[in-house]
């Protein structure tokens, strides 16, 4: 790993002395030397620009959508949870792989409707452009970094990493990703990262910040911070809960922004990141849905005495005051109203009261009295069911989305219309009320967090066992050789971005080997599928007979 750093390395130092990137000798090309200039967008990680074709097959955005769908920790996918797991009973419910292949469908569909409407076009321009193939490949690549079981997963990694570790920006499953593709993925011509195109990079940052310190002044300080940027649920001083890139991949984010200073703030997201934002929020409220039918977690009942009491009572339920209304929120309606509440303060941009209603009452009518209505019993009446309430909503969503040039900071430059906006927001709620606070499920995932908890503990008393240096699995000891020059390198040119939890500044080369540590197990366990992290922590607990070798990691 050290020796991929320093080719990425002495490929920037050629770019910047030559204006042109490196052959796979080293050299110069001399062709590049007379080539007209660039489009920018085209530019990849390692300094040299993609050749534009004609034929579509071999643009420079398809063959970065073709290395996604192409890498191992695409795959991967296909075995991580997306909410609830098939393991074991042969549902056909999505997971990570199946949501991004939809994600990157929807993200297509909307940035062809735009590209095609004369009245938005020039404006795409002077945003930076809106290709079809980017936003399909930052589709594609947006969940790469999730980890096993889903956000339950993203959470205890983050918790881990910032107080067990100490590293300062912890976990999270988006800027997870934008370091697979720029550093940890080793199918990519150069071995570090997948050497994707600036449009396609910059289209992955869905958070366009790091956690604490960029851009500056940062997001989370604005008087409306966008979405993710204003501080978790653990504490001020802790940054933002969502941002899409780690301290060690802030020189690829500011590459990656550098065509699009001119055009959006420097918080903002690009026009395609915009539309894959859009469209996965297409997927969540709507697919997730469809899986929770199929296994008979969304009940009718519960699902209709919600909504049909907040329709009949909205306004006795809007004169309740905030402390009646708290006592109240296991009793139909009061958690559709509290939503109302919740978006009249954080969305006041966009949220209208007649709108809401209007939303409530559509939900009510497709999700309640049809698809609900009749349970599912894998018959062909009821996928074909499934199958028309997923279309109707999908093109009802898709075909709402336009582009305005001065968004709010709540919003990026691709926005649904105020109706479909709404009925997103309803959607989401009969997701989170009724599938995410069950009790149950509460009880499957705190097994899971142990089960994490305990691999993260394992994996770090292998790697600090001085006696074991030479056994660890090659993938998690070239980890750690790629942290532990990752780490140096800051701790020598910006030390103030590694402080973490404690408050201390890490100081000396074993304090910046127990980051680097921390780092490489992170990664690693991130790039295990759900069954794949549960059979490692079986073959280190002694609990199972079976070999465990490398062929079975990334």
């Amino acid at each position: 790993m050290a020796l991929k750093v320093a080719q990425r390395a002495g490929a920037r130092r050629a770019v910047a002395a030559t204006g042109h990137a490196p052959s796979r000798d080293g050299a110069t090309s001399f062709s590049a030397m007379h080539e007209e200039p660039a489009d920018p967008r085209t530019q990849r990680r390692s300094g040299g620009h993609a050749t534009v074709q004609a034929d579509l097959a071999t643009s420079p955005f398809r063959i970065d959508r073709d290395r996604v769908a192409s890498s191992p920790f695409f795959a991967r996918l296909g075995g991580v949870t997306q909410v609830v797991s098939s393991t074991g009973s042969g549902l056909l419910v999505h997971n990570r792989l199946t949501h991004s292949l939809k994600v990157a469908q929807a993200a297509r569909a909307i940035a062809e409707r735009l590209t095609t409407r004369p009245d938005v076009a020039n404006l795409l321009d002077k945003l930076g452009g809106c290709d079809p193939d980017v936003v399909e490949a930052a589709s594609l690549a947006h969940d790469l970094g999730h980890p096993p079981f889903g956000h339950l997963g993203e959470q205890v990694l983050d918790r881990l990493a910032r107080h067990r570790f100490g590293l300062s920006d912890g976990f999270e499953g988006n800027a997870q990703s934008f370091r697979i593709v720029t550093t940890t993925d080793v199918r990519g011509p150069a071995a570090v990262g997948l050497d994707l195109t600036v449009a396609v990079r910059a289209a992955m940052l869905k958070y366009p910040w790091t956690r604490l310190s960029y851009p500056k002044p940062h997001p989370r300080d604005l008087p409306a911070p966008p979405r993710g940027a204003a501080e978790p649920t653990d504490g001020p001083g802790t940054g933002s809960s969502k941002f899409s890139a780690y301290v060690t991949e802030l020189e690829d984010v500011e590459q990656s922004r550098a065509f699009y200073t001119a055009r959006v703030e420097p918080w903002q997201q690009t026009v395609e990141a915009s539309v894959m934002d859009t469209a996965d929020d297409i997927a969540y409220a709507i697919h997730d849905l469809e899986d929770f039918h199929r296994v008979g977690v969304l009940q009718h009942a519960a699902v209709s005495t919600e909504l049909n009491t907040w329709l009949d009572h909205a306004v006795e339920l809007a004169g309740l005051s905030a402390a009646d209304l708290a006592a109240q929120e296991r009793r139909p309606g009061r958690s559709l109203e509290a939503l109302r509440r919740r978006l009249h303060a954080k969305d006041s941009w966009a949220v209208h009261d007649d709108a809401f209603a209007h939303a409530v009452a559509k939900v009510r009518a497709e999700l309640v009295d049809g698809l609900l209505a009749v349970p599912f019993d894998g018959s062909v009446e009821a996928e074909q069911a499934v199958a028309g309430f997923s279309a109707r909503w999908t093109r009802r969503l898709v075909d709402s989305v336009g582009v305005v040039e001065e968004p709010t900071t709540r919003s990026g430059h691709v926005v649904l219309a105020v109706p479909q906006w709404h009925e997103v927001q309803v959607l989401k709620f009969v997701h989170r009320r009724f599938v995410l606070l069950r009790p149950d499920l509460a009880l499957h995932q705190r097994g899971q967090a142990r089960l994490l908890t305990a691999l993260v503990e394992a994996l770090e008393q292998w790697v600090t066992d001085r006696h074991e240096a030479n056994r660890l699995p090659r993938r998690l000891h070239d980890l750690v050789e790629l942290a532990g020059d990752e780490y140096a390198g800051l701790a020598r040119t910006d030390p103030s971005v590694l402080v973490g939890a404690t408050g201390e500044t890490p100081s000396g080369p074993d304090a910046v080997r127990a980051l680097a540590r921390g780092r490489a197990v992170v990664d690693f366990i991130a790039s295990l599928t759900d069954n794949q992290a549960a059979a490692l922590l079986d073959a280190l607990s002694g609990r199972t007979g079976q070999l465990w070798t490398d062929a079975f990691v990334l």
